[in-house]
């Protein structure tokens, strides 16, 4: 009986704690970026190198650099599209990066932040870190997934967490 009451001591103490403000929840603190994406990249397999690398390059010259005139080196023309807020096939890529974002200069490696990228068979998933607002107006940290199946070297299809009531968005508004 004496240990569950100091458990339960305990478990107040820590919750107590927790609601004056004193912890700090993990979303609040600035993560650790990776900062070698080419490490990301590499694999021992090179057709999961390949697949990776055309992930990477695509999200950097057409999403990051917003030339979506240069999609058709990526995108696979009949391209299924799973985000709800973009019509299917290239050009509803093409068109959804237009509607999005501005042409900038391509850079040689992702500005967004970048935390890992994973290759298994024919899909690669990116994992970004996205600074969001709590209701306080405090910046606090949450993890956008997207996934991509290659097929023939050239994007297949495409995941990601976004839902119909989201309005578009331009990511690369969402640096650290």
């Amino acid at each position: 009986m004496r240990s569950i009451m100091l458990a339960a001591t305990a478990l107040l103490a820590i919750t107590a704690t927790a609601a004056a403000g004193e912890e700090k929840p993990l979303a609040y603190e600035k993560p650790q970026i990776p900062e070698d994406h080419e490490s990301l990249i590499a694999s021992d397999d090179p057709q999961l190198a390949a697949n990776k690398r055309l992930v990477y390059d695509m999200y950097r010259i057409v999403l990051q650099a917003g030339l979506a005139d240069r999609a058709h080196e990526y995108i696979a023309v009949d391209y299924v599209q799973h985000n709800p807020n973009a019509a299917q096939g290239l050009d509803g890529l093409i068109d959804y990066v237009r509607s999005t974002r501005p042409e900038r200069p391509i850079k040689d490696k992702l500005e967004l932040p970048l935390i890992h990228l994973m290759a298994e068979g024919d899909y690669v998933t990116t994992a970004f870190v996205r600074p969001e607002k709590d209701a306080e107006g405090r910046t606090y940290y949450a993890t956008w997934f997207d996934l991509y199946r290659i097929e023939d070297g050239k994007i297949a299809e495409h995941w990601d967490p976004m839902l119909k009531s989201d309005p578009k968005i331009d990511p690369n508004d969402r640096q650290i």
